[in-house]
């Protein structure tokens, strides 16, 4: 059975979905209670007395003409507060009682208020206010300090009251409501960008993991195809390094992926992140590869920040990986970390000369300065020097990469001791030409 109050709520969701309906309804109820009003006489000595007096058919005309202009007060409000106004001072002016026409004038000004701004309201509220008071007091056949003329201007004012107050809360709960939504954007917004970042920091992971390791296996395998014939004892040395090194690839992978699935919050690896406590065993992974590598320096102060050690040894790696697919047969390559103030500076250099087909960027025409990838490269642009640059720049760091005067290669990075923990800068476009992948 459909209860009181619910029948009431789909009765006022239907009128807030019809306004003319409704505003068809408020005219109607308001002409029945000004037809009622002009039945009463307000009296001289004990209140007012009902039906003592007849309302005249020029004031019943102007009712139903008040009363219909209301049906128009929201398309309109202006005009249907002069008209309502206008027929109200006539009725003030030849009709001695009034009928109480100040109904409609009430509800339109009302209406005005509360769909119009401050100034406004009161410009036409005190305007109304006089020019209905100064009629009903001149024209009035009751001293102009009776009540009838006295509530005409209480009447009215509390209508420019009240429909003021009622626009001042609309536009509060709309404020409210627009910055939920603008705030409901903003979480949407925010949850798009980390997933964005995860994303960018999962593929820089993988990048750094597969690249290096891959690099290495190709080497080793292509100095075991090379000499598997001639020298059996140094092919099973280079295949015993292709073993390592795709062993390793795959635990890091193993890793990565197993955090990847896990549904909660991922547990605390068992194996500590590589840093620069394990350079050496990086260094001797590319030593074993044929690149020559010397550590010119090395930073033995206090432990870095964990999230600052990392990126310094992704660099290094990155840029040894650079260095043996791109620099060409015998190259050598120095490394140096050097902490100087509140910074870590971490530089790698190589003395290759490879072809501009093996060192994209350096031929004529330039590098791709988006990915730091050059239109030599064989097998296209790639990330590397990208995912460098978002590492040390997601610290606040800097680094800048390109061909060293004389031949060569130069990456330096310099990384805040103390890791930023703000936002991520965007990565700049590539600090030089002759940038590799």
């Amino acid at each position: 059975m459909t209860t009181l109050p619910s029948g009431f709520a789909r009765a006022r969701r239907w009128l807030r979905d019809h306004p003319l309906a409704f505003d068809a309804t408020l005219a109607f109820c308001v002409l029945i209670a000004m037809i009622c009003g002009s039945f009463a006489d307000p009296g001289k000595g004990h209140g007012p007395t009902f039906g003592t007096r007849t309302p005249e058919v020029f004031s019943v005309l102007l009712m139903v003409l008040a009363a219909s202009a209301l049906v128009l007060r929201r398309r309109h409000p202006m005009a249907v507060l002069a008209v309502t106004g206008g027929l109200t001072a006539t009725e003030y002016i030849f009709m001695d009682p009034p009928a109480p026409v100040v109904m409609s004038t009430v509800i339109a000004l009302y209406t005005v208020a509360s769909r119009t701004d401050r100034p406004t309201t009161w410009r036409v509220g005190l305007l109304t206010m006089g020019v209905l008071t100064v009629a009903a007091m001149v024209f009035g056949s009751t001293p102009w300090y009776s009540q009838e003329n006295l509530g005409v201007f209480a009447w009215t004012g509390m209508a420019s009251a009240a429909g003021d107050a009622v626009r001042s809360r609309r536009a509060f709960v709309d404020a409210i409501r627009e910055r939920a939504e603008r705030a409901e954007r903003t979480r949407e917004e925010e949850a798009r960008r980390r997933v964005a970042e995860e994303r960018l920091r999962i593929a820089r992971d993988l990048h750094d993991v597969v690249a290096h390791h891959i690099a290495l296996v190709n080497v080793q395998a292509g100095v075991a195809a090379h000499v598997m014939d001639k020298r059996p004892d140094q092919a099973k040395e280079a295949l015993a390094h292709v073993r390592d090194a795709s062993r390793s690839a795959l635990n890091e992978l193993r890793v990565t992926v197993g955090l990847l699935r896990q549904s909660g919050d991922p547990e605390a690896p068992t194996e500590p992140a590589p840093g620069l406590a394990v350079l050496d065993e990086l260094v001797t992974t590319f030593r074993n590869a044929g690149l020559p590598v010397e550590v010119a320096g090395a930073d033995r102060g206090p432990k870095l920040p964990a999230a600052v050690d990392l990126a310094a040894y992704r660099v290094i790696q990155e840029a040894l990986t650079n260095v043996r697919k791109h620099a060409g047969a015998g190259a050598r390559a120095e490394v140096s970390v050097v902490r100087v103030g509140v910074t870590a500076e971490i530089t790698v250099l190589d003395n290759g000369r490879g072809t501009a087909a093996r060192r994209p960027g350096t031929e004529n025409g330039g590098s791709n300065p988006a990915d730091g990838s050059g239109t030599g490269a064989p097998d296209g642009g790639g990330h590397g020097l990208l995912g460098m640059r978002e590492r040390v720049t997601a610290l606040g760091g800097a680094l800048t990469a390109g061909p060293r005067y004389g031949g060569g290669f130069r990456v330096h990075a310099i990384l805040p001791i103390e890791a930023r923990t703000g936002e991520p800068e965007p990565p700049g476009p590539a600090a030089a030409t002759g940038e590799r992948r």
